[in-house]
């Protein structure tokens, strides 16, 4: 028995459609910038260029159905995106093989304290303090491909309090789902557990406390949380 100097930390898992068993999570990777309206929006060209990622963590996902709204921030903002589960990994993946490291997706939220994440380009640093704070990522439950394939196409939209504020769709994607487990797998040993944010449409825009965001992506079923 490991001899652990301290209490050991909690496995983050979410929960899997249509079945009690859960999905662990070893790392959160989101790709920026991966629908051209969005990269417009942000202020940046759309054309194809080298894909870039940042992480959030493990225990940022949290399928409560609720956020909690961040502290030192006011300026909070809502980014739709289709969480991609990993059950295998490795280094170098070819494109063709990528599809077969996949468990299942599922709908995600990059919630994202703007004006903090905007000081931070300002100023050359990393994003972190802006992407990476507690329950920054809600999500829904993962479902396996055996269910519901590989999504290539279909409507991804987010509405608050009933009113649409992102749209687009997956066939949108700069970067498909295979060439970002690819490409990540050049430069990090990816592995079973690993979470894949894979970019979110335009329309990103603030929420207050008692607002209620609905995202759905389709195939994937809908995921609602409450600003609290």
């Amino acid at each position: 028995m490991t001899n652990y100097v301290i209490s050991t930390p909690p496995v983050v898992a979410i929960p899997v459609a249509g079945s009690e068993g859960l999905f662990p999570v070893r790392r959160v990777y989101c790709i920026g910038r991966n629908y051209a309206a969005h990269a417009i929006e942000m202020g940046h060209d759309p054309d194809r260029e080298p894909p870039f990622f940042f992480q959030k963590n493990p225990d940022n996902l949290d399928s409560s159905g609720e956020f909690p709204y961040p502290p030192h921030t006011e300026d909070v903002h809502h980014e739709i995106e289709m969480l991609v589960a990993l059950k295998s990994g490795g280094r170098n993946i070819p494109l063709a093989e990528a599809l077969d490291h996949v468990y299942g997706y599922g709908i995600s939220l990059d919630m994202t304290r703007r004006d903090l994440q905007g000081q931070m380009k300002k100023m050359g640093r990393p994003w972190e303090i802006g992407k990476a704070f507690e329950r920054s990522a809600p999500c829904g439950p993962v479902h396996p491909v055996a269910e519901v394939g590989h999504p290539s196409d279909g409507l991804v939209q987010l509405k608050v309090n009933g009113k649409v504020t992102q749209e687009g769709d997956l066939n949108q994607m700069i970067w498909k789902v295979p060439e970002m487990i690819s490409y990540l797998s050049e430069y990090f040993e990816l592995a079973a557990g690993d979470v894949i944010l894979s970019g979110t449409p335009s329309g990103v825009g603030p929420v207050v406390r008692g607002d209620r965001m609905e995202a759905s992506v389709a195939g994937l079923g809908k995921l609602s949380v409450a600003v609290v």
